[in-house]
């Protein structure tokens, strides 16, 4: 049986995702591991960011399989002070969908936490990204896989690892030699908040 989302802001999963998945939904024969990083600035981010986590949950062949502390982080490409601070989570998960669709699902959670997409950079209620697939190496321009700037971005690779200390960035490297090298500035950990596994 699908799952749907008690939420009704959340939009129902395209049919097109739910016909790939079909049966698989029940029993995620031969999932694929898929990492994927949340963040959030405006608006009550800690509620959108555990929105997006049970949105991605309830989503047809995909499960929620962990899920990274709260980072407070600044934001990215812009002159500090010029947004509200970020934030940042990482999920693991486990899918039957493939890289087209759960992209497709992604860009559906944004939506229905309204993303507005105006400026490069620019605040927004929530972002979805798939920083990687499997092994999946690819520099597809709908979809380039690892996300190409990951290896980069402390807010991605700190979460990530405290899930997944032994992680690999697909064709790059060890996530914990990729932290250290670029560090933990301007980051945050918030051990006073929480996001729950989807039961």
């Amino acid at each position: 049986m699908n799952k749907t989302h008690s939420d009704p802001t959340v939009q129902p999963v395209p049919a097109s995702v739910t016909e790939q998945v079909d049966a698989a939904d029940i029993t995620l024969s031969n999932p694929k591991r898929a990492v994927v990083s949340l963040g959030a600035n405006l608006g009550n981010r800690l509620e959108t960011l555990q929105g997006a986590i049970d949105a991605l949950e309830d989503t047809p062949g995909v499960r929620v399989k962990a899920v990274s502390p709260v980072y407070e982080t600044e934001p990215w490409g812009v002159d500090p002070g010029s947004q509200p601070a970020y934030f940042n989570a990482v999920v693991l998960i486990k899918t039957t969908l493939p890289p087209a669709s759960l992209l497709e699902r992604a860009h559906a959670v944004e939506e229905a936490f309204h993303r507005v997409r105006d400026e490069r950079w620019g605040a927004r209620t929530i972002d979805v990204d798939i920083v990687a697939y499997a092994d999946v190496v690819s520099d597809d321009p709908v979809l380039t896989l690892p996300h190409p700037r990951a290896h980069e971005r402390a807010f991605v690779l700190a979460p990530w690892h405290d899930v997944e200390p032994e992680a690999q960035l697909p064709g790059v490297g060890p996530v914990a030699e990729l932290l250290g090298g670029i560090g933990r500035e301007g980051i945050l950990p918030r051990a006073d908040l929480e996001l729950r596994l989807p039961e």
